[in-house]
């Protein structure tokens, strides 16, 4: 190789050496902290394990257990209204009743048909015997007085129910209808609650999450804003095993117990289920949690060389007023950082202090970048 092959040469591959360190230089500047940056001041504190649950907070409108939508059986027209809204109402009392005239008029007129028609089986009955009647005419006649017979019963029976009774005491919550309209069958007259048992419930919908760990028999505690200060106890009684098609949320029912205090329809209540299913849970202080986007959140640990940090994602289960529940995401790790954590970042050294330790000299805090 020539002379000036060499030299021509020569500077491309230093060229590229320099490049190659350079980028070498970068990489390692990237991966790993300034050597000779100061330490940030941290304080670590311990993980625990343990079964928990967590309280559920929902509210919702206290209502009687005995609460019933009042119509007539039949359709018509209301001849007249007995009560109004709020009026309190004893078992059996008369509510309300359509106008009887087409209704009377059928019960008559099915009375008087029964009555041709048993004329009818005597007659035949006479000339079956007298052998001018066949045993069919007579069998016919005894089938007509059995059909008559039940369309009577039938008749009687929508003149009893063309008229709405209270089905026990109780307080008419809403008149739905009034005098002169048309009632169509099963239409809604009254929204009745009944007061006699005094029972009382609180109805509301649940997530699909909190569903899977609650059950009948779980205890719940209740605020009634109506009695400040005060709690009640409740217990589920039912709870749907199907979502609400409207809103998605699982139906659920709490009995609410009274304790002597007077309880009314429509009182807006707070309630806290208390699940007796238990999770197996980490549990670490709120102050280590730094960032956090729904059920996700971060938190940092120190790494085996006690100088820097590893930043963990976690699956958040539920928040307290000072811890967080973890269910996944810190396996193996002993402690967590609280003081300090909102300074650092991957790349941050790290000096760790006892929790009784103030700043010291010579140990540099950065400004807090959130």
């Amino acid at each position: 190789m020539n002379a000036k092959l060499l030299t021509a040469l020569r500077f491309p591959i230093a060229a590229l050496i320099v490049f190659a360190l350079v980028k070498c230089s970068d990489n390692k500047a990237a991966t790993h902290p300034k050597t000779g940056e100061d330490p940030i001041l941290v304080k670590l504190q311990p993980v625990t394990m343990g079964n928990y649950s967590r309280n559920l907070q929902y509210s919702g409108l206290i209502a009687s257990n005995e609460e019933a939508h009042l119509s007539f059986k039949i359709g018509g027209v209301i001849s007249r209204v007995y009560v109004k809204e709020g009026d309190h109402v004893s078992a059996g009392q008369l509510l309300a009743t359509l106008d009887l005239t087409e209704i009377d008029a059928q019960v008559q007129q099915a009375s008087q048909n029964l009555e041709k028609n048993r004329r009818d089986e005597a007659r035949v009955s006479n000339l079956y015997r007298d052998t001018v009647a066949s045993l069919e005419q007579l069998q016919n006649t005894h089938t007509q007085v059995s059909v008559a017979t039940e369309a009577l019963r039938i008749a009687k029976f929508n003149q009893q129910y063309a008229q709405i009774h209270a089905p026990a005491g109780g307080v008419i919550l809403q008149k739905l209808m009034s005098e002169g309209e048309v009632a169509s069958v099963g239409k809604d007259v009254f929204l009745f609650n009944g007061t006699e048992k005094n029972e009382w419930v609180v109805r509301f919908g649940v997530s699909d999450r909190d569903w899977v760990i609650l059950k009948k028999g779980d205890k719940a505690t209740v605020s009634i804003e109506a009695y400040p200060g005060q709690t009640f106890t409740g217990i589920i009684t039912k709870m749907a095993e199907g979502a609400d098609p409207v809103n998605g949320t699982y139906p659920i029912e709490v009995t609410v117990s009274p304790a002597g205090h007077k309880l009314a329809p429509g009182l807006f209540c707070s309630l806290q289920l208390q699940p007796s299913s238990k999770q197996s849970l980490t549990i670490i202080p709120i102050e280590a949690l730094v960032e956090g986007d729904g059920k996700t959140g971060y938190v940092y640990t120190l790494n085996a060389d006690q100088r820097t940090v590893k930043k963990n994602p976690i699956q958040v289960a539920f928040l307290t007023k000072n811890k967080v529940a973890v269910s996944g995401g810190l396996d193996g790790a002993g402690q967590v950082i609280t003081d300090g954590v909102g300074y650092l970042t991957e790349t941050s050294i790290v000096k760790v202090v006892p929790q009784d330790t103030r700043d010291e000299p010579g140990v540099h805090r950065p400004k807090d970048r959130h």
